[in-house]
């Protein structure tokens, strides 16, 4: 029988989706967005190929909700240097999009103050403070969501929310619960759907063979609230797609649903 995975080797597994380009984008390191005492909170940057011609690029951010320390005890590393999120970032950048990647302490306060650094910082970085994107997963959505639930977020774009704890909706319990058992953070408790920004068009992705329930029952009813409210979404079901089914199922249904979530980031940040 195959041994399962330890979680300090999936740490090192990038997507399953990639081109050569990748190779060559631009990465600017541990870059300080918050001082907290002698650990201070950095991001890393991916650019895209000719990032120093004076552009400013859009850019998609890779929001966290798990608390860093926490993650790096359970995974052996910090979350922006696993290699999912770096090869992510990298195929983002490759094809025209900056990417952040970053550490954190308290997720929610860290991504706000993360997203402010970078638009007041906008001109030294090469970053398009007005076109703004998000991208989270798994136990990471509730934190991005509560950014789309925030006032005066005109910049952001778009939301791709992959396999993602959306919300507890219709007397529904299995967020909190997941929240408690997992250690990720859950600002959107209590919260609806009308909530929820209708300017900013969502992408959003089901592993249809997901091991947690608790998330495709989410994502069941936050697809049908969203529709009776008209929101602007874009839904995909990986019928035989397990949980990170980007980094875990090697096959053509996974990389076509990347190429699409890219393809759906690039049409809202470039077009």
């Amino acid at each position: 029988m195959k041994e399962p995975l330890r979680l300090v080797d999936m740490a090192r597994k990038t997507i399953v989706y990639k081109i050569a380009e990748m190779d060559d984008v631009t990465v600017k390191r541990d870059i300080e967005y918050t001082a907290t005492g002698d650990n201070p909170l950095t991001m890393d940057i991916y650019y895209p190929t000719g990032a120093n011609n004076g552009k400013h690029w859009p850019v998609v951010i890779f929001a966290l909700g798990f608390p860093g320390a926490g993650f790096r005890k359970m995974w052996g590393c910090k979350e922006k240097d696993m290699g999912s999120y770096v090869s992510w970032a990298r195929l983002a950048a490759a094809l025209g999009i900056a990417a952040i990647t970053y550490t954190n302490n308290e997720p929610v306060a860290d991504l706000d103050a993360l997203v402010r650094y970078v638009r007041e910082n906008a001109d030294e970085l090469g970053i398009d403070k007005n076109r703004l994107a998000l991208w989270a997963c798994s136990g990471n959505v509730p934190t991005a969501l509560s950014l789309l639930m925030a006032p005066d977020r005109d910049y952001l774009k778009c939301a791709v929310f992959g396999y993602g704890a959306m919300l507890d909706l219709d007397g529904s319990t299995g967020i909190a619960e997941s929240s408690e058992a997992w250690g990720f953070a859950n600002p959107t408790a209590g919260r609806l759907v009308e909530d929820i920004s209708i300017n900013v068009p969502l992408f959003i992705a089901r592993a249809g063979r997901d091991q947690i329930p608790s998330l495709n029952d989410s994502i069941d009813r936050f697809v049908a609230h969203a529709l009776r409210r008209n929101l602007p979404i874009t839904f995909i079901n990986h019928a035989s797609g397990p949980h990170w089914f980007d980094v875990l199922d090697d096959s053509e249904n996974s990389r076509q649903i990347i190429k699409q979530i890219l393809t759906f980031i690039r049409f809202h940040l470039l077009g």
